[in-house]
């Protein structure tokens, strides 16, 4: 739009004409953003806010009185505050080169002031405590003038032809020689070692590979006589598993004949046996219960005979007592005693008799004695009966 004016973003806008920009300034700072600008009445200029380099290179002499070349190099710009822009607005807007000449020259000055107090020992070994002291020194007079420096870099330090610094170095190169000397005879020495082994090694590995071929060639020559051997001895091999085969055959087709032998001839033998033996056994039990029925039978009809027979003999038995001198003392009782006298030894004949006979009513042996009733007569006139 004609009379509106924008500023790049490393760019401050400074519009002279009408009022007064912030505390008094003769013109207004605008950055970041656009503005109006009345054409003819007003006018816009820009001031760079990038940053800037500038490069020193000062004879300086130490405080030994020792001439030293140094090269520096300083990174400033603009500071981004309004009282830095005008600051820098109003000193380098019309030639805003001279923004790094000038601080050339500014940190030439403090170089040679702060290399003045220090020793070529202190400025070689502390570099960046020379750029900080440089620094510090000029951060004062820098934003006076609206710039900010945002680094030092000490380049180089040079004696020139004094050779001061190569003399201070020249013990620690000595030192570095020798290091550098027996870092290469422990190399050397190393690199003997190294190929010491490497030779052991080798012949190590040419004596196992020598031994690895000969048992490789004993293990062809043994796989090439097995080959050999293999055919009559896979021959035999299948000749001794057939031979077993059928001698596992054979026995299998015996067993088989015994087992049916077993069924066919000594099972039935067997239960044909045992057939006989339980009839047998049936038979003698049925005959020995027959015969124990029969001599019941007999006993009963000899005990009823012996029965039968008892009133007779005891009627001989009284017939005996009949020429005997019996005195009955206590009368009815007494011939009661006799009576039962006459009955328990006719009992006692038939238990004997009983027990003479056997199972079947046969004798079973001759009497030994005979039963006889006698009386005899004692002092007193009683009549004792055995």
């Amino acid at each position: 739009m004609f009379g509106y004016r924008v500023p790049a973003p490393d760019e401050a806008m400074l519009i002279s004409g009408g009022r007064r920009g912030l505390g008094g300034a003769p013109f207004r700072v605008v950055t970041g953003h656009g503005k109006f600008v009345l054409p003819v009445f007003r006018k816009t200029r820009f001031l760079t806010l990038a940053m800037c380099e500038s490069e020193v290179a000062e004879t300086c002499v130490t405080r030994q009185g020792i001439a030293l070349t140094v090269k520096a190099v300083i990174a400033f710009k603009v500071g981004n505050d309004h009282e830095s822009i005008v600051n820098a607005g109003q000193r380098f807007l019309s030639d805003q080169d001279q923004m790094s000449i000038l601080t050339g020259r500014i940190f030439a000055g403090h170089l040679r002031s702060i290399i003045g107090s220090m020793t070529v020992e202190e400025i070689v070994t502390e570099r960046q405590k020379l750029a900080t002291e440089v620094l510090e020194t000029s951060k004062t007079e820098m934003a006076k003038i609206g710039l900010t420096v945002d680094s030092l870099q000490i380049q180089s330090i040079d004696d020139g032809d004094t050779g001061y610094i190569d003399a201070m170095s020249a013990p620690h190169k000595a030192a570095i020689q020798r290091q550098a000397q027996i870092a290469q005879a422990q190399a050397t020495q190393a690199s003997v070692e190294a190929q010491q082994v490497a030779a052991r090694n080798q012949a190590e590995y040419a004596r196992q590979t020598a031994v690895v071929q000969a048992e490789y060639s004993a293990q062809v020559d043994r796989a090439q006589a097995q080959a050999a051997q293999a055919g009559p001895l896979a021959q035999a091999h299948a000749q001794q598993e057939v031979l077993a085969a059928q001698t596992e055959l054979a026995l299998r087709a015996a067993e088989l004949r015994q087992q049916q032998l077993v069924a066919e001839v000594v099972k039935p033998a067997e239960a044909e046996a045992e057939r006989i033996r339980v009839l047998a056994v049936a038979d003698a039990e049925r005959m020995r219960i027959q015969a124990a029925a029969a001599a019941s039978h007999d006993r009963v009809a000899l005990d009823r005979m012996l029965i039968d027979q008892l009133p007779l003999i005891v009627k001989e038995a009284a017939a005996g007592l009949s020429g005997a001198n019996v005195n009955v003392l206590n009368g009815a009782d007494g011939l009661s005693e006799i009576a039962a006298g006459l009955v328990s030894q006719g009992l006692t004949i038939l238990d004997s008799v009983r027990k003479n006979l056997g199972p079947d009513g046969s004798p079973a042996a001759a009497p030994t004695g005979a039963v006889e009733v006698r009386g005899h007569g004692r002092k007193d006139g009683q009549v004792d009966i055995d």
